[in-house]
């Protein structure tokens, strides 16, 4: 089901949690909220799940008004970090909870508890305690009682943040899987760049009470708004320069013309590190400089290099790497770096 979201509002004494914001969310659609802690990216989750009454605004689900209703009247499955499961239940009891105070009988809860729990892979775990379950296996159970009720749209609040990296990544790709196999249209809320990219159709990006951009992951990490977007989403080289006649020039580094010319003035250039050029490709760019390699931190399958180019502030650079590669770079060392104009991206100012 479509959610909209128009011109909430919700304060709390002086502080203005949102301020204004609009939103919709399709029909099947994986819809992430992402932001630092105190954007308002929960407090919107909470006034779309019905726990927090806006000040102003209404939240629509399909074409019912829910502004004011009481969360147990809108449908909503929801999943939290802490998985918020009944400890004295089993994992069935668990599942049957939400059906039972829907009046659904117990024929049909034995079937749907059943169906869910092959839906999330626990199948053999009806009668185990949660206790007696890992921190994913929690998660999943949760999952589970969440969606065993058809809910019109699920909510989804940072439900990986206890886990470890290995066990996230496993996750974020099974409720994916899983959120497209059942059409659920969903709401996700994060603090992480990357899980947001890995898992999203789109991606909402707040700041301060505000969406400060709404785009598909390619969007908003190749095309950022903002210089608060450019700099939350993922690794950046932000670098000011100046525009005049149609061309660009880069402290330290030359001039350029750019496929678009920007208006005459200061600009910002984003160029993201895994785009800077290094050795001959970057002495064949348009604007190149030499810089001194500050640091090189291996990655596994990439090397980061902190660089300081003569005449500009200091850069990143990310560059893949082959079992068989040598170190690109020695710290101490000097190297060529530049980009083209295809490798950067003027970021709108104000």
């Amino acid at each position: 089901m479509r959610l909209d979201v128009q011109g909430i509002v919700k304060r709390f004494g002086a502080v203005t949690a949102l301020n204004g914001v609009d939103l919709a969310v399709e029909e099947g659609e994986f819809l992430t909220i992402l932001g630092p802690s105190g954007s308002g990216k929960t407090t919107l989750l909470k006034a779309v799940a019905g726990f927090e009454v806006p000040d102003a605004g209404t939240v629509r689900l399909g074409d019912r008004d829910v502004t004011t209703a009481p969360a147990r009247h809108r449908n909503v499955g929801m999943v939290f970090q802490n998985y918020a499961l009944f400890p004295h239940m089993t994992v069935a009891e668990n599942l049957a909870f939400p059906l039972e105070m829907r009046g659904t009988g117990k024929a049909a809860i034995a079937r749907r508890v059943a169906e869910a729990l092959a839906l999330v892979e626990l199948g053999g775990y009806a009668e185990r305690l949660p206790r007696q379950l890992s921190g994913g296996q929690q998660q999943r159970v949760a999952l589970a009682r969440a969606i065993i009720f058809d809910p019109s749209l699920l909510l989804l609040d940072e439900p990986f943040g206890a886990l470890d990296r290995k066990l996230r990544e496993s996750l974020q790709l099974e409720v994916r899987r899983l959120q497209r196999r059942l059409k659920l249209t969903t709401l996700f809320i994060t603090h992480d760049q990357e899980e947001a990219l890995v898992m999203s159709d789109r991606i909402a990006v707040m700041d301060q009470g505000r969406i400060q951009q709404l785009g598909t992951p390619g969007e908003i990490y190749d095309f950022p708004v903002t210089r608060f977007v450019a700099n939350f989403i993922g690794e950046s080289n932000l670098i000011e320069a100046t525009a005049q006649g149609g061309r660009v020039s880069v402290p330290g580094f030359g001039t350029m013309t750019l496929p678009e010319a920007p208006a005459p003035g200061p600009v910002t250039l984003l160029l993201r590190p895994e785009a800077l050029r290094l050795g001959a490709e970057a002495g064949a760019a348009a604007c190149h400089a030499t810089a001194t390699v500050l640091e090189s931190v291996f990655l596994g399958l990439s090397v980061k290099l902190r660089l300081q180019p003569e005449g500009a502030p200091e850069m990143l650079a990310r560059l893949p790497l082959r079992p068989s590669d040598p170190p690109p770079a020695a710290e101490g060392s000097t190297i060529t770096i530049g980009f083209r104009p295809e490798d950067v991206h003027v970021v709108p100012r104000g």
